[in-house]
């Protein structure tokens, strides 16, 4: 695929229809979680041509290459740094990146700037830098308040590490801060799960995503699992601690938005991450980042040292895919379906309008304004309802 590609499908006059996003990604830790099989390097595997000290400059360097293909570059609604530990970074460096962006494109008014982040590398000095370099929102992977829970995971931190990074954002400024919950990790008991819920509850933040642990291919946890040294997740388990999680959420004032995030109000809500699942747009900057423009989706080469010498001669394009019909059909059903705001029935095919009655009967959705709900049992079969709907 060529930049002459790109261009295209970034000056087409829908790229902006719906809000334009920015993801950055940065693939640093100091070790691997034995769950992970993110796109993540300890300095010992990042080789030659890339390093912490100069990350923020490459990318740098891929927001400018980007802007270039744009006529009139859309002003950009949500930047969202990920990762790896974006943290691992100095303050500085994020909002460098952040600057250029707003250089390059134009941050639009108001827009969102979310970072995510390991509590064991911010403090309140660097989250006070943070805010005042033009961040808005924090994510904070607290995984859990349980030690042995934490160990299961690989987790560095302390429970406590992980609440205080919270109080520091407060107190910096930061009016929007996330916490990151796993459930369903071998040896965690519905105990453990209800202290995490309750330490998230009290921790004063907006917003709380839980995510029910997926045991991957190639990852240490799969290995340990496959040799009995550690035990399978239960499905059964990972079910119940879902059910526990929205009943604490919703009785602290929290609501569901999305199948596995809860937010305070509306303004809690994580406007990023709603811009891809409502099919909006958005540029992945980095090692391994995907992006999205109308009809078109590529991604980055993977290994940073790969990327920057890719970087170095144009774009660091790795592959792409022209999106079909078929393909955009799916994704919309997939991703409208997983919000409470619900899914249009008017976008189903026949075969989907008529699923879409037996997902009803079957008590898994309701249909209210012309829009499909899931029920609270139609969130626990989100991707079963997925595949009736677009069977």
């Amino acid at each position: 695929m060529s930049s002459e590609v790109i261009a295209a499908a970034a000056n087409s006059p829908d790229t902006a229809r719906g809000g334009f996003g920015f993801y950055v990604h940065v693939p640093f830790c100091v070790s691997r979680c034995g769950y992970c099989d993110f796109n993540t390097y300890t300095a010992a595997e990042l080789g030659a041509g890339v390093s912490r000290e100069t990350y923020a400059g490459i990318v740098r360097a891929e927001v400018r290459a980007a802007a270039a293909l744009f006529e009139a570059p859309p002003r950009v609604d949500t930047v969202f740094f990920g990762g790896g530990t974006p943290t691992l970074l100095p303050a500085s460096d994020l909002a460098a990146i952040l600057a250029e962006i707003d250089a390059a494109f134009g941050l639009a008014p108001g827009s969102e700037v979310t970072t995510e982040a390991n509590p064991e590398s911010v403090d309140a000095a660097y989250l006070a830098e943070l805010f005042d370099g033009g961040f808005t929102r924090l994510s904070v992977g607290m995984q859990s308040v349980a030690p042995h829970v934490l160990k299961v995971l690989d987790r560095e931190h302390s429970p406590a590490k992980a609440l205080a990074a919270v109080e520091h954002a407060h107190r910096a400024g930061f009016e929007h801060v996330s916490l990151d919950l796993i459930y369903g990790t071998p040896g965690e008991t519905e105990a453990d799960f209800a202290a995490s819920l309750k330490a998230a509850v009290d921790s004063g933040v907006d917003h709380v995503s839980a995510y029910a642990l997926i045991v991957e291919d190639g990852t240490q946890l799969a290995r340990r699992i496959r040799s009995g040294l550690v035990p399978r997740p239960s499905d059964d388990v990972a079910a119940d601690r879902y059910l526990a999680a929205e009943a604490a959420l919703t009785d602290a004032g929290f609501s569901w938005y999305e199948v596995s995030n809860w937010a305070k109000t509306p303004e809690a809500r994580c406007r990023h991450n709603v811009l891809y699942w409502d099919g909006g747009h958005w540029w992945g900057a980095g090692p391994g980042a995907h992006s999205h423009l109308p009809g078109l989706r590529w991604w980055n080469h993977k290994h940073p040292s790969t990327y920057a010498a890719a970087l170095a001669d144009g774009l660091p394009l790795a592959g792409c895919e022209t999106l079909t019909d078929d393909d955009r059909y799916l994704e919309r059903v997939m991703l409208r379906t997983r919000l409470s705001g619900g899914l249009p029935v008017s976008l189903l095919r026949t075969n989907g309008a008529a699923a879409a009655q037996q997902v009803v009967a079957d008590g898994l959705a309701v249909i209210e304004d012309g829009r499909l709900h899931l029920t609270l049992r139609g969130r626990l079969l989100a991707d079963a309802v997925v595949r009736d709907l677009t069977a």
